[in-house]
């Protein structure tokens, strides 16, 4: 891993070097496999159970779950417990509850999520999966979050950028299969079009890799889910800005296989009894998201 040092000399930045280690340790611990058991919310294991489980699991009594934990504020694994944690994380922990199921979030590859979700290797996934219509063709979604795409840049914003249309010729990391990788490769193709130097896209498995980029200055910016954008942005305002507006904002969704209705069925209705009863509301309190990103 790589520290970042100041422009005078080589007298190191300690900002960098706290979001440096910080970053690294999650990816540590995110390359660890199974994140196991989630560290769950903070409403207690009291809560009873009042909707009906789904028959078919993979392991009896327990919700199997894809995620890909490099993903902070919804889902990353937390330093001090080495379990997956996250508003997504909480989320799901709390729709279990309703079902009377223990949670095992299991470590994915967000560029395979979802055909390793049809293989049944999960019984569900949450994580921060973008509804688009290609998805749709592969499985059901239950929408829970509301998110957009946002740049981030060191501070100051020294190349000035304010939109995709101003990376031509720049430097941008970004997770691949995401929303975000799909405006770029079509970005490309336009500053291509207008005669101008195409966009040099370094493209990562993890999320938390694709910011340690910009950690490095490797790259000139990220192109990620605002949400994303925003967490890293509270984590280290000293070196981090937005570039310009939040744009394309779209609905998140909790994944389902396609053919399985008694699943979908069970978790749409875990998921309602959650925001009836106020968790969904606290949880976006607990992990201080903006109240627009609510579905309601």
């Amino acid at each position: 891993m790589s520290f970042i040092f100041s422009k005078r000399g080589k007298r190191m930045s300690w900002q960098a070097l706290g979001i440096s280690c910080m970053l690294g340790l999650m990816m540590i611990l995110a390359a660890c496999g199974s994140s196991g058991t989630a560290t769950g919310s903070n409403s207690g294991d009291n809560v009873k159970a009042t909707v009906a489980a789904p028959k078919d699991l993979i392991t009896g009594g327990t919700l199997t779950v894809g995620s890909d934990t490099t993903y902070p504020p919804q889902e990353y694994v937390d330093t001090a417990s080495g379990q997956a944690t996250g508003f997504d994380v909480d989320l799901i922990t709390e729709m279990g509850k309703r079902m009377g199921l223990k949670v095992n979030v299991k470590k994915a590859n967000f560029d395979t999520i979802i055909d390793d979700l049809s293989s049944k290797r999960y019984d569900v996934v949450i994580s921060a999966v973008t509804i688009n219509p290609d998805r749709q063709k592969k499985a059901q979604f239950i929408p829970y979050f509301n998110a957009g795409q946002s740049l981030l840049v060191q501070k100051g914003n020294p190349d000035h950028i304010s939109s995709v249309k101003d990376l031509c010729g720049k430097k941008v990391g970004v997770q691949t299969n995401t929303v975000e990788f799909d405006a770029l490769t079509a970005a490309k193709k336009d500053c291509t079009t207008a005669g101008k130097p195409t966009i040099a896209l370094t493209v990562l498995d993890a999320q938390t890799d694709v910011i340690q980029l910009l950690a490095d200055k490797r790259v000139d910016a990220t192109y990620q889910d605002s949400p994303v954008t925003d967490y890293y942005l509270k984590l280290n305002p000293g070196q981090f800005e937005i570039g310009g507006a939040i744009t394309d904002q779209a609905p998140e969704g909790i994944v389902v296989r396609k053919d399985d209705t008694e699943m979908f069925n069970a978790l749409k209705a875990a998921y309602d009894a959650v925001k009836k009863d106020g968790t969904y509301d606290k949880l976006f309190d607990k992990w201080q998201l903006n109240s627009a990103q609510k579905v309601n």
